[in-house]
């Protein structure tokens, strides 16, 4: 199901290889944050009002994974997974019949094929995808995109940590 095992970034790296070092690290933390836990606490959620849950977490990586990845990188128009215009935060709300399995599998297609489109790439090589439409309308590059990356799960590792805390006590970074 998940690892309990993460790989050690570097820590003389070269810039490519230590991005690509600290994301799967990331990667990898987000599933052992749910690691040894079954369907109904992995659905557990964080504490009111808010609905996250560590599947929630997983579904949502999945769709940031394939958003960066397959559409802004490589311009694939990939519809979303999870969410739609009826629920702009579906990914974060599984339904009764939505499992771990299927999150799981979706959440390591989307890295794998996020892994398979970056490798030809350079760190300074543009998105072929949508550009930044806020604010000035320049294209992504890839280094932009891995620290982008390691920051949302980052981010979003740190609630994993709260949520499984709060599910059986587990601590640990």
């Amino acid at each position: 199901m998940t690892t309990s095992e993460r790989t050690e970034p570097s820590t003389v790296a070269g810039e490519r290889e230590m991005l690509d070092g600290w994301l799967e690290y990331h990667r990898e933390t987000l599933a052992v944050k749910c690691s040894g836990l079954d369907g109904k606490q992995l659905r557990e959620t964080s504490v009111p009002p808010s609905d996250l849950s560590l599947l929630g977490l997983v579904r949502h990586m999945a769709e940031v994974e394939r958003s960066w990845f397959r559409n802004v990188l490589a311009d694939e128009k990939v519809p979303p997974i999870y969410y739609s215009d009826d629920d702009p935060d579906g990914d974060f709300h599984p339904g009764e019949d939505d499992t771990w399995d299927e999150a799981y599998a979706t959440w390591q297609a989307e890295v794998a094929r996020a892994r398979e489109l970056a490798a030809p790439h350079g760190l300074d090589d543009l998105g072929a995808g949508p550009r930044r439409e806020r604010t000035t309308g320049e294209p992504y590059n890839l280094r932009w995109i891995y620290i982008h990356m390691i920051e949302e799960y980052a981010r979003h590792n740190g609630h994993a940590d709260l949520i499984r805390e709060r599910i059986d006590g587990a601590t640990g970074d």
